[in-house]
């Protein structure tokens, strides 16, 4: 299959060649019918509307319609229908968005994402602010490559921006309830209207509910469910087509047991000794794998979040926009973590996170001129990051841990931390019009960052009074630790140096060269400080050099889009997480140098009326070019006289699917009677990847393949249409890991996909 897709690749890539001087003829072979036309899609990834297939970036765009069709629902579904995606989740405060590879840093409290989430024009600071269902949201934009020059942050790998619907001046309701297998229930409703001539308001609220599909041999209950609800309000105030005024206020809940991990492997086996199984039988514990645990403890989270912004537009004389956005939002995350055992080595282990954020944009566009437009700005990003890292050691906890008996039975320890980020930033980007067919753009934007950070660990509780080896043991695990006051200062330039050449009004070729760039990071855990260094705590910048060549192109009378683009980057000093085995803790860290590169395809085809077929895929090769300090994997690590780093330079980046593949199926027709009924297939499938940071042989995730398949019939009723739908998810009832971790004594855990899961939904749009 690996040998037949690359092959479609080259030839879809090599055909765009010999197509282009021939498209105005493809073009005219159809005449025109607007029920097979495909819809222009609108975008603002340069900071002004435009046609997504006039703008030279690798992006894809999810409409509204689309995540509906295929109940795209939640961050981490959203890489079953783009391509060089990866979500690794596990809960909100463990997920991370990755593109072409680049960005697989969760649980990073410390540390911005190489790829930046944005909410109606405001960054979110944690990827986990975005970890609530995505619901009432108009669209879903990726663009791929460093996006500094116009975006509010300056990001490295790229950035998925998140559109919600309006308030409208024409009546717009909603109500929808689904349920489903598993214990799969959800409700959403949104009403939106006119409350004057110059006012509208909208409001969304939704509510889900799943008993989860891992079952806990412990006790006979299910986790990895739970319940999520929210809601989102907002006034738009338009007195005149010269000024507009968007208010937002939304919150988010969720009380789960997200995050249950399985054991994917025991790890290595070395000299006839299996070091995890031998201690999970010195301790009494029983080990169970696939969609079973056995935890003898709670296993929760528990996620509270919100924010407000306001948005202002003006237009000025001359047809110049000024723009505001005035946003704050905050994040609350509390866990409850079993250690994986049916024993009792501890009680409860992990961190919770506190998070703020204020920001401030301001923006200039100019009209769209004859030869030179631009867009400039100024942005303040203000980020006070709270966490408590603590482990509650149970009376077995030594045994586990292969510590001298005493150090850690029954010691419970508690560690802070707190990061204060100040980011200042002013850009620019102007577009020079060459010619009526050629554009040359550059962008530029000076980011300068100060952190400011503090690392305490308290002095351990309980347990018995110990001397000799097992003082020393305790002291150096949990002993009592302050980094002092630790400062980051950074100065971080973006650029982009674009050109476009519109080779007919159904072309656009373009190439492009840009940089990415942003600071530093703080690790908020202790890990190896008292031993390494208070300095040891903080990581260096992130550096991004990145080429395009791209092509898009309309065809066939508006039927057919055919995009493609290849791209190489080249990242300095990438920032991720490694494991630290001997304080079981994982740490922030700047992984050398990667490069990734490769070639992306997207395209969507109505060949006859009410038939829209979309395919993408991506062959993206993420490797380190340079990464000599790196963590050993288990087998090296447990072996006796083991060396204290090892070297990947050549290796695969953690996380990242050499090939991608999407295709999606939507066929609707009208019948005599009115209803419209309908099919929806899509069937996404990814490559093996590399499964943790250490690239053990233990943790490699297989490659995997879903199907999912919906059916339904609408009709008009009343004012309104109903719509009657019946979905199947993951239709085959694979089983698959969507991401790996370290676990002690090195076995390696990881976090099931959702299985085979049968539902219907009812909607009503009046």
């Amino acid at each position: 299959m690996t040998l037949l897709y690359s092959r479609h690749l080259t030839v879809g890539a090599l055909g765009l060649c010999s197509l282009i001087h021939a498209l105005p003829a493809a073009a005219e072979a159809l005449p025109g019918d607007t029920d097979t036309v495909l819809q222009a899609v609108t975008v603002e990834s340069r900071r002004r509307a435009e046609d997504a297939q006039q703008v030279p970036v690798a992006m894809s765009v999810l409409g509204a319609q689309t995540l509906e069709e295929q109940r795209l629902y939640r961050l981490q579904d959203l890489q079953q229908a783009m391509p060089s995606v990866n979500v690794a989740f596990m809960h909100a405060r463990q997920s991370s968005l990755s593109i072409r590879g680049l960005g697989n840093n969760p649980a990073s409290d410390g540390l911005e994402g190489s790829a930046g989430i944005y909410l109606d024009n405001v960054y979110l600071g944690r990827p986990g602010m975005a970890v609530f269902d995505l619901l009432d949201v108009e669209q879903i934009e990726l663009l791929r490559g460093p996006q500094g020059t116009l975006f509010g942050k300056n990001t490295t790998a790229g950035v998925l921006n998140i559109t919600t619907r309006r308030p409208s001046f024409t009546p717009q309701d909603s109500l929808a309830t689904s349920v489903g297998e598993d214990g799969y229930a959800q409700t959403q409703a949104s009403f939106s209207g006119p409350l004057s001539d110059t006012l509208a308001g909208r409001i969304a609220a939704y509510r889900t509910h799943e008993n989860g599909y891992v079952k806990n041999e412990y006790d006979g209950n299910t986790l990895g469910g739970g319940g999520r609800q929210g809601f989102r309000t907002q006034l738009l105030f338009k007195p005149n087509e010269d000024f507009n005024l968007r208010w937002l206020a939304d919150y988010n809940e969720e009380d789960s047991s997200a995050g249950t991990r399985s054991l994917f492997s025991t790890g290595p086996t070395i000299n006839g000794v299996n070091r995890y199984e031998q201690r999970a039988a010195a301790v009494g514990a029983t080990l169970v794998s696939g969609r079973r645990v056995n935890l003898d403890a709670e296993q929760s989270v528990k996620v509270f979040q919100g924010g407000t912004s306001l948005e202002a537009n003006w237009t000025l004389p001359s047809d110049f926009t000024l723009t505001s956005i005035s946003a704050y939002r905050w994040w609350d995350f509390t866990p409850r973590n079993d250690d994986e055992l049916n024993v009792d080595v501890m009680h409860n282990v992990g961190q919770s996170a506190r998070d703020k954020q204020y920001s401030q944009e301001l923006r200039l566009a100019s009209p769209v001129g004859e030869h030179f437009d631009y867009v400039l700005g100024a942005y303040y990003f203000r980020q006070e990051m709270r966490n408590t890292v603590f482990t509650d050691y149970g009376p077995l906890a030594d045994t586990w841990n292969g510590t001298p008996q005493g150090a850690l039975n029954n010691v419970t320890s508690v560690g802070h931390g707190t990061v204060d980020t100040d980011s200042f930033a002013t850009f620019a980007q102007g577009t020079w019009h060459l010619t009526p067919t050629v554009d040359f753009s550059l962008g530029l934007r000076g980011t300068y960052e100060r952190k400011q950070a503090n690392v305490t660990r308290d002095a351990p509780v309980g347990g018995a009074t110990v001397t000799g080896a097992a003082a020393a043991a305790r002291a150096g695990r949990v002993g009592a630790y302050g980094s002092g006051d630790l400062s980051l200062y950074s100065f971080s330039p973006s650029a982009l140096a674009s050109l476009a050449w519109h080779v007919n009004e159904h072309v656009l070729a373009y190439a492009s060269l840009s940089h990415g760039e942003k600071s530093g990071g703080v690790n908020l855990s202790v890990a190896s400080a008292p031993v390494a260094g208070a300095d040891s705590l903080l990581i260096g910048s992130e550096r991004a050099n990145d080429a395009e060549l791209g092509v898009k192109t309309t065809l066939l009378d508006q039927r057919l889009t055919l995009n493609a683009n290849l791209f190489w980057t080249v990242v300095h000093g990438y920032q991720t997480n490694a494991y630290d085995d001997a304080n079981l803790t994982s740490y922030l860290t700047n992984a050398g140098t990667v490069r990734s590169r490769g070639l992306e395809l997207e395209s969507s085809w109505r060949p006859v009326r009410g038939l829209t077929l979309s395919v993408n895929g991506s062959f993206n090769d993420v490797r380190y070019l340079s990464y000599e300090d790196a963590p050993c994997p288990a087998e090296v690590a447990l072996r006796p006289g083991a060396p204290a780093a090892c070297d990947l330079s050549g290796h695969a980046v953690v996380g990242a699917s050499k090939w991608i593949y999407n295709t999606t199926a939507s066929y609707q027709w009208q019948l005599d009677n009115g209803l419209q009924p309908y099919v929806n297939g899509n069937y996404a499938w990814r490559s093996h990847a590399v499964g943790t940071l250490d690239d053990s042989r233990e943790a490699q995730l297989p490659g995997y393949a879903l199907v999912n398949l919906s059916t339904g019939v609408r009709g008009n009723w009343g004012d309104g249409q109903w719509d009657v739908s019946l979905w199947l998810k993951n239709a085959f009832d694979k089983t698959y890991y969507t991401t790996l971790w370290n676990s002690p004594n090195g076995a390696y855990t990881g976090v099931l996909g959702t299985p085979r899961t049968l539902g219907a939904t009812a909607r009503y749009d009046f």
